[in-house]
């Protein structure tokens, strides 16, 4: 979207100009590309794979007007307009996007122009110039310094509290992997009153993961004593992008019981959220070959990359496409092996080979089909390992050591 007109010299853009998109998924309506859409609407709080696949008409008001000021910084205009400032927002979500608001208005430099009746968002607007127009002729003009608010003011009103399983599954369903949990070591919730804001897991640490081996060294017994892996942190959208994500991971990480913790997360390329709670970046995936390869196939057929984390789209192609076209590239991305068969077809079975691997996918009605499709999706996500120790400069030196003892082995070995 372009700038609509000038001001003082400035492009400038009403957030009223912004047209509504076309009626397909958000994702799909923003940024140049996929990577900047994501980015974009991470920025405003919509950064989850249901909020993605959703049409602009199926969003909430809070969601709406999120994804306008997401609009307003695509479109690179150095002033935003905003008459009638979340006017139609209930009072919690407008304050949530009057923070979030200044904040990404301060850090790209822009300017706003914002115009409300509600003196109610006054603090999280935060304003370098308030000009109050009061009954009849009468202006009140007050500067204040061009900083931004530290924090929101909903999140003084939100406590850290132990939780349960019960707290988890109230909020479960604003997350794409609700349907399995790992066993939780500690539960955390973020409460404001007696309202569920956030939750926070931290299981016991599977055998494996990728990135562990490059700062934590120990038997599986140790791995159960001193490591934690936070599996899961949630929060409402409503008080999505006002820093609570990093509020509860900073506040609850010396509470996990363990001296280390772990976390494998998939946005974390685009929020990191956890890195500025202190966990450290250690390594991120890349994307497995094959299995983009079997993606990329899987379009040629209709099925759209970012819809396939979508049942009811999986569904519709696969009842359109037929089984058997599906059923063949899977097949032929198992046959090239290095691929987690057993995550795919969701079996019992430690280590399926190709040929169980292909007579478990003829058994898949159309249903189940779409499941693995989804499975495949979030396997060809890139992901981020972070890390963190008691004492965070010690991961370089254990990083260092271990290439060291490498390095000596591997000279051992070529002499010998």
């Amino acid at each position: 979207m372009k700038p609509s007109s000038s001001f003082c010299g400035r492009t400038c853009i009403n957030i009223k100009a912004i047209k509504l998109p076309p009626d397909k998924p958000v994702v799909e309506t923003i940024g140049k590309n996929f990577q900047e859409a994501l980015e974009l609407l991470s920025l405003v709080g919509l950064n989850d794979a249901f909020l993605f696949l959703r049409t602009y008409r199926q969003l909430s008001d809070g969601q709406k007007y999120r994804y306008k000021i997401a609009k307003l910084i695509e479109s690179q205009a150095q002033v935003w307009i905003l008459d009638e400032f979340a006017s139609t927002l209930d009072r919690d979500t407008a304050k949530t996007v009057a923070y979030n608001l200044q904040k990404l208005a301060r850090k790209t430099g822009k300017t706003v122009l914002a115009a409300t009746t509600h003196t109610d968002l006054f603090e999280d607007l935060n304003p370098s110039v308030h000009i109050h127009k009061r009954y009849g002729k009468e202006i009140t003009v007050q500067y204040y310094p061009n900083t931004p608010t530290l924090e929101c003011s909903l999140t003084r009103e939100m406590r850290i509290e132990k939780g349960t399983t019960v707290d988890y599954k109230a909020l479960s369903i604003f997350h794409y992997r609700s349907a399995h949990l790992p066993p939780p070591r500690k539960i955390f919730t973020l409460k404001r009153g007696k309202e569920t804001c956030g939750v926070i897991i931290y299981s016991y640490p599977p055998p494996t993961m990728f990135g562990r081996n490059r700062v934590w060294k120990g038997t599986l017994k140790q791995l159960q004593r001193e490591v934690s892996t936070i599996t899961r942190v949630i929060i409402h959208p409503k008080y999505r992008s006002i820093g609570l994500g990093t509020k509860i991971v900073k506040e609850t990480l010396p509470l996990a019981g363990t001296p280390y913790v772990e976390t494998l997360a998939v946005m974390a390329k685009y929020n990191p959220f956890f890195e500025k709670a202190g966990m450290q970046k250690i390594a991120e995936t890349k994307p497995n070959r094959h299995l983009q390869e079997a993606i990329e196939k899987l379009n040629a057929l209709g099925f759209k990359p970012i819809m396939l984390q979508s049942l009811k789209h999986n569904i519709e192609k696969i009842m359109k496409v037929g089984k058997e076209r599906v059923i063949e590239i899977l097949a032929e991305l198992s046959e090239k092996g290095g691929i987690p068969r057993k995550r795919i077809i969701a079996t019992s079975k430690a280590y399926p080979n190709h040929g169980e691997f292909v007579e478990k996918l003829k058994k898949l009605n159309v249903e189940e089909l779409a499941e693995a499709l989804k499975r495949l999706s979030f396997l060809a996500q890139t992901k981020v390992y972070l890390f963190l120790s008691p004492q965070p400069k010690s991961i370089s030196k254990i990083h260092k050591t271990f290439l060291k003892t490498q390095d000596r082995l591997n000279q051992h070995w070529c002499q010998n």
